[in-house]
């Protein structure tokens, strides 16, 4: 006998339809804070590009020559550690501020939550409020709402082309970028990345929004094991708001027997991703507090307290005392500021230069006509600074040698590694070992404490 078909599975294809979310704009404490996180976020995003600095772009990733500007450093690919360590403290940040607040990144900073706040800010400039939008999306196809949907997704593709174009800036100089562009002689990479970019913000911002957050973010999945009993989350009250239901203006809930809950659904009404705060904690929620500052709003309407949505933890529903500072949010604050204080550190000691010691490898060493024992070297020294500088090369060993270079002092232009051959001769009898360690000096004329050394080893014959 086959099995029988529910009719909820043949309506649905075993999967819900996907309903379109119009949030409904809210204001409040928390509403201000978002918004105030994305205009920094966004607006550093956008700026950055255009910021000069000693007459370069301030921030630049420059790929083909594998340099990376910030400021006055300039980074190349053996400072890739760097990335390393600051990967590993955001790794950090994100379990800290998980483990202490929830989901405050998502709410708050996330690059998705800021797009698409400013998608949905320019969606009610273009089409207006939330029942507007509504009324507006079930209305059969007229000149007006052609020319409302038709302006709303030019800003969109408009905002999202912007956004392309910024990207990409921060890896072509902007003002390349900007004059290829013009002139139509954009490289295909930067076509690619420009339009990709745009693309996938277009997408995610335009159309996604929620599903990204709550479908494709892996965050959203395995954010529940840094959650425990203490972690700060958004939660409705239910002692005190149920049992919820209408009432007018002035009137005690207790006269009704009900509770602080209206059921004015405006929680769910103002919720980015479209769910009903009241039935409980629930891994689609962002963390945002839209709907903290929506219900706030109600209660003064109605003359009663406020926070009945608020940021709280399980155990201080259940009238249990909160700790706050226990043992794996005391790992990750002192891991956090032992990670972010070392890479301070390191980036504020750098010294932009490197010195690396090559042996000839074509021969262990070779005996001159005059009987001395040779070792060739080939120094390279590597300019990180801005400004070009001349090198004095020294070096010392634990035997008498004579240290031949064609010119003691070397001009190295800003950012560019330069090749220097050197030879080291020693009389067989002043060699003590079959290997010996040298090293290697290099000092700065411009600036004495721009210096740095490099260890290798002269080798030699067995000695007699």
């Amino acid at each position: 006998m086959d099995k029988p078909v529910l009719q909820d599975d043949q309506d649905s294809g075993f999967y819900a339809k996907h309903k379109k979310v119009y949030p409904r704009e809210v204001h409040g404490l928390f509403a201000s804070l978002r918004v105030i996180g994305v205009t920094v976020l966004l607006g550093f995003y956008y700026f950055v590009p255009w910021m000069y600095w000693n007459g370069k772009q301030a921030v630049l990733f420059d790929l083909p020559n594998r340099r990376f500007y910030i400021f006055d450093w300039t980074f190349w690919p053996q400072d890739f550690f760097y990335l390393a360590i600051l990967l590993i403290i955001a790794a950090v940040a994100l379990f800290f501020f998980t483990a202490l607040a929830g989901r405050v990144w998502c709410g708050y900073a996330c690059p998705q939550t800021a797009w698409t706040e400013v998608f949905l800010w320019i969606e009610r400039k273009v089409e207006g409020s939330r029942n507007k939008q509504i009324k507006l999306d079930k209305a059969p196809l007229t000149r007006y709402k052609l020319s409302r949907k038709v302006l709303k997704h030019f800003i969109w593709i408009s905002f999202s082309a912007w956004t392309g174009f910024t990207f990409v800036a921060y890896f072509t100089p902007v003002d390349q970028l900007a004059s290829s562009i013009w002139n139509l002689t954009l490289g295909p990479w930067e076509w690619f990345w420009i339009v990709f970019y745009s693309f996938a913000t277009y997408g995610n911002a335009g159309w996604m929004r929620e599903q990204v957050c709550i479908y494709m973010c892996p965050y959203a999945r395995f954010q529940s094991a840094m959650f425990d009993n203490n972690t700060l989350v958004i939660s409705y009250d239910s002692v005190r708001g149920e049992p919820r239901g209408s009432r007018k203006k002035g009137i005690d809930p207790k006269s009704k027997n009900l509770g602080a809950c209206v059921d004015c659904t405006l929680c769910v009404q103002v919720c980015p991703t479209g769910i009903d705060i009241r039935q409980g904690l629930q891994y689609q929620c962002i963390g945002c507090a839209a709907c903290v500052d929506v219900c706030n709003e109600v209660m003064d309407k109605m003359g009663y307290s406020k926070n009945l949505v608020k940021y709280t933890t399980l155990n201080a529903l259940d009238n249990i005392k909160t700790n706050v500072f226990r043992p794996r949010v005391v790992v990750y604050f002192v891991l956090l500021i032992a990670l972010t204080s070392g890479l301070l550190y390191s980036m504020a000691t750098r010294i932009p230069l490197e010195l690396d010691v090559v042996r000839d490898r074509n021969a262990l060493y070779r005996t001159t006509p005059l009987g001395y024992i040779e070792n060739i070297y080939t120094l390279k020294i590597a300019n990180k600074d801005l400004q070009d500088h001349t090198y004095v090369i020294t070096m010392t060993a634990p035997f008498k040698s004579t240290f031949i270079l064609r010119d003691k002092q070397v001009k190295v232009s800003a950012n560019l590694t330069t090749n220097v051959s050197a030879r080291i001769q020693a009389d067989p009898v002043d060699i003590k070992a079959m290997s010996e360690k040298i090293e290697f000096q290099i000092v700065s004329i411009n600036n004495p404490e721009l210096n740095t050394t490099a260890k290798a080893v002269f080798l030699g014959p067995k000695p007699k």
